[in-house]
């Protein structure tokens, strides 16, 4: 049965060719095949590394990293902005937060001439209304857009501390040395939305309490009204406002009763916390790298190897797993082209911040060169990337 599905899927796609291989040295990253890799680099307070693999047809996963400047002030503060965003329904939403987000958070701590999780949350809803305007403009054309989201998932370290803003199922996890042992245990920094939880449910429930109909459990899956898995994200305006909960939205996307109040939120779980000398690095991963490893199987892959290419050896071990849930060897995994590919994993972005307890301290004072590496290959040469889909792919998606 295995080796019938094989030849099934060998049918369906291109073997792959050396028009999506990238193998030569760049500061940006490289690219191979749908896997796009920066094995090492340096940020104020570290070293990090970062990769991408794309399973979508578009790449809806977004990632970036910006270090030095925090403000749009040569005063500071300084220090380190994370940014996964895992889109769904399109690369609409997690694209425009990749170009939109940081920008607010330069702008708002200029304003405060520091960094707070005020200045964070600011930052979350300016480009939540940005976006909401990009729909307005675009709905009379492309009404489908209304129907687009992202989760974002934000670290800033600054000040020696971290700061950790959440909206949706990425994940953050911490790798701590336990002093009495040495062993380092996996702590999760951020708070997840996604109706699976119970109290995610229950919040919902508490929300909405005059409808019986708020999280649905659709194909043995919790789902915010048979529709999405996420309670929290960027976009996804039909879920928000009635207004684009109408034709010509696609009927699978309306709802049958009018909308009295948002469904979904904008409003990111926050949190901040003192660094520790004892706090070694911390992994930020949309949800695709974290439904195949645990949170202590990816601190201990990350703490028993070398630092260089860390990102990129999670995501192997990752698609590894997802193969041989499959019953499939690893190799056939990565000849299986982009669209096809999601039905064995979704696009994964893993990026792993170092942390260097003496720059930690010191990143506030001075200035300092600013750093910016976007993940999926966006800096490199065009003729690098994986390619993007055709016009007429992209309206399909």
């Amino acid at each position: 049965m295995l080796s019938e599905l094989m030849n099934f899927l060998r049918s369906c796609f291109r073997p792959r060719s050396n028009r999506y291989v990238h193998t030569g040295a760049d500061s940006g990253g490289r690219q191979d095949g749908l896997l796009w890799y920066k094995d090492t680099g340096q940020h104020i307070n570290g070293d990090f590394s970062m990769a991408v693999v794309q399973a979508n047809n578009l790449l809806e996963d977004q990632s970036q990293l910006e270090s030095g400047s925090l403000s749009t002030q040569e005063s500071g503060p300084y220090g380190t902005f994370i940014g996964v965003y895992d889109g769904h329904g399109g690369p609409e939403t997690s694209r425009y937060i990749n170009e939109h987000l940081f920008q607010h958070l330069k702008r708002f701590s200029s304003e405060q001439q520091s960094m707070s999780v005020d200045v964070i949350r600011k930052a979350f809803q300016a480009t939540e209304e940005g976006f909401l305007s990009v729909v307005t403009r675009q709905w009379p054309m492309k009404p489908q857009i209304a129907a687009v989201g992202s989760c974002c998932l934000v670290g800033v370290i600054c000040g020696g501390t971290l700061y950790i803003a959440n909206l949706g199922d990425s994940r953050a996890v911490l790798g701590r040395v336990v002093k009495a042992t040495g062993e380092v245990l996996s702590i999760q920094l951020s708070q997840e939305h996604n109706a699976c939880i119970e109290s995610v449910r229950q919040e919902l429930q508490s929300l909405h309490p005059d409808d019986p109909h708020i999280v649905v459990l659709k194909h043995n899956v919790w789902r915010v009204k048979g529709l999405i898995q996420i309670s929290r994200s960027i976009g996804d305006v039909y879920l928000k406002k009635a207004e684009f909960n109408r034709e010509p939205l696609y009927s699978k996307f309306r709802l049958r009763d009018p909308i009295k109040r948002p469904i979904l939120s904008a409003d990111p779980a926050i949190s901040a916390i003192q660094l520790q000398p004892h706090d070694q690095f911390i992994i930020f991963a949309s949800d695709g790298l974290w439904e195949h490893l645990s949170n202590q199987e990816a601190v201990d892959i990350v703490q028993n190897h070398p630092r260089s290419g860390s990102a990129k050896r999670l995501v192997k071990t990752a698609l590894q797993e997802a193969a041989k849930k499959r019953e499939m060897r690893y190799s056939d995994l990565k000849k299986i082209d982009r669209g096809v590919r999601r039905h064995f994993h979704d696009d994964i972005t893993v990026i792993v911040v170092f942390l260097d307890s003496n720059l930690v301290s010191k990143a506030t004072s001075g200035k300092c060169p600013n750093i910016s590496v976007r993940g999926g290959g966006i800096n490199l040469p065009p003729n690098s990337l994986a390619p993007y889909a055709t016009a007429t792919e992209a309206g399909n998606t």
